[in-house]
């Protein structure tokens, strides 16, 4: 959906009163645990459900009570549906933070190598998230869980990290 960030799934139902257990992939839980409106695809169309109760848990989930839903016949429907918040929400990130999403099809510059390739996903394993980049057909993957002294330039769609000495010759040597 454009215009809209994808923060997560509706995992599982939680209980029989009509909650649902909200998977966060995100970098920072926390982040979202004040939410008072979501967004879901349906029929094509963002459309908000307004949370009536949220009750924080642990391991990225999140437990929702939905006005308007009520049972769990009705909460149903949202099984396995992806959430949504329009970007316009999100905080402004300074030039050594980004949003997983935003960094999509980044060229990335290592300050020794140079160009080491376009960024076409984020793996996010939660002890170690990794920046998965394509370089002439090769697959790298770079923890950012590491210092990599990463600034991003939106301006010109580059990301420039300092990888660790050796990381990138397993890769490209």
């Amino acid at each position: 959906m454009e215009g809209f960030v994808e923060i997560g799934h509706i995992a599982k139902l939680h209980g029989f009163n009509g909650e649902v257990s909200l998977f966060l992939d995100v970098s920072n839980v926390d982040d979202y645990r004040s939410l008072d409106l979501v967004y879901f695809d349906i029929d094509g169309n963002p459309t908000p459900f307004i949370i009536k109760r949220i009750k924080p848990m642990n391991k990225g989930f999140i437990v929702l009570l939905f006005e308007g839903v009520s049972s769990e016949s009705e909460a149903s429907f949202l099984l396995r549906k992806k959430v949504f918040l329009p970007d316009t929400i999100l905080p402004a990130l300074d030039e050594h933070s980004f949003y997983d999403h935003e960094v999509l099809g980044f060229s990335v510059v290592d300050t020794n190598y140079g160009p080491i390739g376009e960024v076409v996903g984020i793996i996010d394993h939660p002890a170690n998230p990794l920046l998965q980049l394509s370089f002439n057909g090769k697959e790298i993957l770079i923890p950012l869980n590491i210092n990599l002294n990463k600034r991003i330039d939106r301006n010109s769609n580059t990301l420039t990290v300092t990888t660790p000495e050796g990381l990138l010759s397993i890769y490209l040597d």
